[in-house]
């Protein structure tokens, strides 16, 4: 479906058509797999030239300052490889989850 685009009234709605893709990244904890969203917009959001936006849904970096990888292209392919650079440039952990031992321990006992 080609004409998806024309069911935008204004740049101001920003539609996009959205695709997904998954990326593991392996490390010393093990691995870490994001999911990638790549939005191509109808028109350009303000401020950009470019259709393309790809946004992964974990931080990097997460020591020191983290940030969640992006990527803006001309193309589905410059805004994905964009985002993975991101990812294998900076550091990743995971994220800490709490044991349940700990919740347990925490709960009031009755």
């Amino acid at each position: 479906m080609n004409d998806w685009k024309f069911a935008q009234k204004s740049p101001s709605e920003e539609l996009a058509l959205v695709q997904t893709f998954t990326f593991k990244k392996c490390h010393g904890a093990g691995n870490t797999e994001f999911v990638i969203t790549i939005r191509e917009f109808a028109t350009p959001p303000p401020g950009q030239h470019v259709r393309f936006f790809a946004q992964a849904d974990k931080h990097v970096n997460q020591k020191l300052a983290p940030f969640i990888p992006s990527g803006w292209g001309n193309s589905p392919l410059d805004a994905l490889a964009g985002c993975t650079r991101m990812i294998r440039e900076f550091p990743c952990e995971e994220e800490d989850v709490p044991r349940e031992s700990n919740v347990a321990q925490a709960a009031p006992k009755t």
